[in-house]
């Protein structure tokens, strides 16, 4: 199982009826996309962000399926510029070895088909993990 998570926080400043509606559009994804077992979304309690997401697959072929999914990619365009600080991560029970390579290796090539997303995450304030553009997983 792979259980991708994200936190992030929104920028000042961004009116809160566009932030309702992507947060509406945000909690839709998990009944939206095929392939994601389950799935919680809404308000981050414990630390320095707003929101929080989990969404568990079975195995990559569903988690990849999943970041290229048009409403996926739709999402990623409504909300990055809404974002300010951004965390993604995932916790697997995989005992592949390079199962760590083989998630960052989605996100690259998913970044490398939609130089657009790259951008948008290359423009946030903050942002870490697996998924981030040059970086390298574990």
């Amino acid at each position: 199982m792979i259980y991708h998570c994200i936190r992030f926080s929104i920028k000042p400043g961004i009116p809160q009826e566009e932030i309702a509606a992507a947060l509406q559009k945000m909690g839709e994804q998990g009944g939206v996309i095929p392939g994601v077992k389950s799935s919680i979304f809404g308000a981050d309690f414990g630390g320095d962000y707003d929101f929080g997401a989990v969404s568990v697959f079975e195995d990559l072929e569903s988690y990849e399926a999943m970041m290229n999914h048009p409403s996926h990619t739709e999402m990623d365009r409504i909300g990055l510029p809404m974002i300010e600080k951004f965390v993604s991560f995932d916790i697997t029970d995989d005992p592949d070895p390079e199962v760590g390579a083989k998630i960052t290796a989605i996100h690259q090539r998913r970044f490398d088909k939609m130089p657009d997303i790259a951008e948008l995450v290359s423009d946030l304030d903050e942002y870490s993990g697996s998924a981030a553009p040059g970086k390298h997983g574990k």
